[in-house]
C-alpha cells in the first residue's frame, strides 16, 4: 500500500466532518477549531454559501483557461472592486500563497529591472524557491540553494536603519503587516509608513503579504488599513477561497502589464471553481459584515485572555490583531497545545514559544470562553499559575 507522506507531526486525530467553527473526529468528539488549517477556514468549515457556489459551478464547468471568459467574471469583478486596496485595480489568481509570492517577485523584477529584494527577520512567505528565499527561519532554508540577492533586516526597525538597506538597487520590499508564523507580531504604523516613504523615494515596490492576516482576520478588510499607507502589490490567500485553494495578487495596471505576453501563467489558476469559491467568499464577507464581527469578538477574547492568563507565571505576553491571537509562553508550547486538544480546542504554534489561535469569524462568546478558560486550565495545571 502506498504511504501518504506527512511533512508535519500527526496530531493523533482522524477528522471526519467540519461545520463552521467546529470539527468532529471519528469517535464523535467535537472540537472548536482555532487552527483552521493555518487560517484557511476563517469563513468556517463547509460554509453553506461557499459550498453552494462550488457545487453549482462544478455541475456546469470546472476547467477553463483564462483564454476564455466565464459567466462569473462580471459579478466577481464588481465584488473584488469593493475590497481592492485603492489604486490596485488589476487582480490575478494563483493557487496558493507561495505562488502569489513567486508572482509578486516576478512582477517586481520585471517592472523595475532590478534584482535585489528586502525581507525581514522572522518572516514567513512560503516554501517554494523564491518564497523560501524570503523566509527567515533557518530550519526551512537549510540545505537549499536559494536566491542570493535577498537582504534581511529587523522587523519594526526604525527609519534610520531602513534607510541603510532600501536604495535604488532594490526591486521590492516584501513585508507582512502582522507576522503570523513569526509569533503574531503586528507591524508598528510608523514602520510601515517608513517603508512606504523609502520605497517610493527609491523607485522600489512595496509588497504586502496579507496571505494570513488579510481578508477581515484582523478586524479590517486588510491588515495595513489603519496605517494609512497603500502598497504597490497586495497578496491575499488562505481564507479568500473559503477553503478552496486560491490566492489573489492585487496591483496597479502598469505593474500587471509587466508579465503579459506569456511571461507568467498557471494551469489551474482562475478556474471556474476558483472563481466560484472566491465569489462565494466575497458574498459571505459582505453579507455577514465579517470585519465588524471580528472587531467585536476580538475585544471580548482579549479581555478574557487578559483576565485568565496574562500575568500568570507561564505567560510572557499576549498579542492580538483581531482573530490573530498569540500567547507567548516562557517555554515551547507543545504541551499546552496538546492539552488544549484534550479539552476540545485546536490551536497551533507560532515562533518558538507562542500558542497561536486563528479562529473563524463566527465563533460565539461561549467559544471565546472555551479558548481562554481552556488555556488557563492547561497552563496552570501543568506549570502552576
Amino acid at each position: 500500500m502506498v504511504e501518504l507522506v506527512r511533512f508535519q507531526e500527526h496530531r493523533g486525530l482522524r477528522i471526519v466532518r467540519g461545520e463552521m467553527q467546529y470539527v468532529w473526529d471519528d469517535k464523535g468528539n467535537r472540537y472548536l477549531d482555532a487552527h483552521t488549517g493555518h487560517g484557511v477556514a476563517f469563513l468556517g468549515h463547509s460554509n453553506p454559501r461557499i459550498v453552494e457556489a462550488l457545487c453549482g459551478q462544478a455541475s456546469r464547468i470546472m476547467t477553463l483557461t483564462p483564454a476564455f471568459t466565464s459567466e462569473l467574471e462580471e459579478e466577481l469583478s464588481e465584488r473584488l472592486s469593493q475590497i481592492a486596496p485603492r489604486g490596485l485595480d488589476s487582480v490575478f489568481f494563483q493557487n496558493s500563497g507561495a505562488e502569489a509570492v513567486e508572482a509578486a517577485l516576478k512582477l517586481a523584477w520585471a517592472y523595475t529591472g532590478r534584482n535585489r529584494i528586502v525581507a525581514f527577520k522572522n518572516s514567513f512567505h512560503g516554501r517554494t524557491h523564491g518564497a523560501l528565499s524570503l523566509t527567515w527561519n533557518p530550519k526551512y532554508r537549510k540545505g537549499f540553494p536559494l536566491m542570493g540577492e535577498v537582504v534581511f533586516t529587523e522587523y519594526n526597525a526604525p527609519h534610520e536603519e531602513l534607510e541603510k538597506v532600501i536604495d535604488d538597487s532594490v526591486a521590492a520590499v516584501v513585508v507582512e503587516p502582522v507576522q503570523g508564523e513569526g509569533g503574531i507580531v503586528p507591524a508598528k504604523p510608523e514602520f510601515l509608513q517608513s517603508l512606504r516613504k523609502l520605497t517610493r523615494e527609491a523607485g522600489a515596490l512595496l509588497v504586502l503579504d496579507e496571505i494570513q492576516a488579510g481578508f477581515g482576520r484582523t478586524g479590517h478588510t486588510w491588515a495595513h488599513e489603519p496605517t494609512g499607507i497603500g502598497p504597490d502589490i497586495l497578496l491575499a490567500g488562505k481564507s479568500v477561497g473559503g477553503g478552496f485553494p486560491v490566492s489573489l495578487i492585487f496591483t496597479r495596471p502598469e505593474i500587471a502589464e509587466s508579465l503579459k505576453g506569456g511571461r507568467h501563467g498557471s494551469t489551474f489558476a482562475a478556474s471556474p471553481l476558483a472563481q466560484a469559491a472566491v465569489l462565494g467568499a466575497l458574498r459571505v464577507f459582505a453579507e455577514d459584515h465579517v470585519p465588524e464581527r471580528v472587531q467585536e469578538g476580538s475585544r471580548e477574547l482579549g479581555d478574557l485572555l487578559e483576565d485568565r492568563v496574562s500575568g500568570t507565571r507561564p505567560v510572557r505576553s499576549t498579542r492580538l490583531a483581531g482573530y490573530m491571537v498569540g500567547v507567548e509562553l516562557r517555554f515551547p508550547p507543545g504541551k499546552a497545545i496538546r492539552c488544549l486538544q484534550t479539552r476540545g480546542v485546536l490551536a497551533l504554534k507560532a515562533g518558538a514559544t507562542v500558542v497561536r489561535f486563528l479562529p473563524p469569524y463566527m465563533i460565539t462568546s461561549d467559544d471565546r470562553h472555551a479558548i481562554a478558560g481552556g488555556l488557563r486550565e492547561c497552563l496552570c495545571g501543568e506549570y502552576g499559575c
